[in-house]
């Protein structure tokens, strides 16, 4: 008949250097987990709004409006619709300390929305280098609870006068399971962590897209606010329009 195989009866008798580090290694996975699935859920909210951000701000409307919106949802906004909200209130800011050159008020919003571009993306890559720490060190863990154990297990073996495979084994076996915890830790840690750096430069690129998009549009705007008797001094009938269709 052959012996029942337990882990849990494994780790009870291992040492305590090796129940720590497979403790160690338990909790890092339960962490790195969690932090998989929020930044899972954040990645794709922060897609879904803003694919509808994009979808209202390319529909032709007011850019004053789009503006009063974006900071009515402030806290539930999506990363570009914060970028977006930054440049219109620097834009109007520096309107009404009546800054008229068309630089100055194009240099102004681009440096607001760079500025919030970087904390958009530093508030994606939250956790993210947990994820790299669990992917790169478990390993390292799992493998010194591995020789711990093997080293107990043989210095033991040396005490014996006879020695056999029934005696070696279980031995063998607690120093190797925190091998495979150390991998089970760290296997999805390195998953999740490429593909979520993926998405958030995927992300970025997108935002600085918009930015770039939406300098345009404000271009094409102040040119047409400065010309002779053109309407809407204030930037009121500031529209997205002017851009055409994307």
């Amino acid at each position: 008949m052959k012996p029942e195989f337990s882990v849990i009866q494994l780790m009870l008798e291992a040492t305590w250097v090796v129940q720590a580090v497979v403790l160690l290694l338990i909790l890092a996975s339960i962490l790195s987990w969690a932090a998989i699935f929020r930044k899972g859920l954040l990645l794709r909210r922060v897609q879904r709004l803003s694919d509808e951000f994009e979808r209202d701000f390319w529909s032709g409307g007011q850019l004053n409006e789009l503006y009063q919106a974006a900071l009515q949802r402030a806290p539930e906004a999506s990363p570009t619709e914060r970028i977006f909200a930054s440049g219109m209130r620097e834009f109007h800011k520096l309107r009404d300390r009546r800054v008229t050159q068309p630089d100055a008020l194009l240099d102004g919003a681009r440096r607001a929305m760079r500025a919030s571009l970087q904390r958009e993306v530093d508030a994606l890559e939250a956790n993210m280098s947990f994820l790299g720490s669990v992917g790169s060190v478990a390993p390292y863990v799992g493998l010194f609870g591995t020789v711990w154990g093997i080293m107990h297990a043989f210095t033991g073996i040396g005490a014996m006068a006879q020695v056999t495979l029934a005696v070696v084994a279980p031995g063998i076996a607690e120093a190797l399971v925190a091998t495979a915890i150390s991998l089970f830790a760290a296997i999805p840690a390195v998953v999740a962590y490429n593909r979520f750096a993926h998405d958030i430069d995927r992300a970025a690129n997108r935002m600085e897209s918009f930015i770039d998009e939406f300098s345009n549009i404000l271009q094409r705007n102040v040119a047409a606010l400065g010309q002779p008797g053109a309407p809407g001094a204030s930037g009121a009938s500031m529209s997205t329009a002017t851009a055409g269709p994307r």
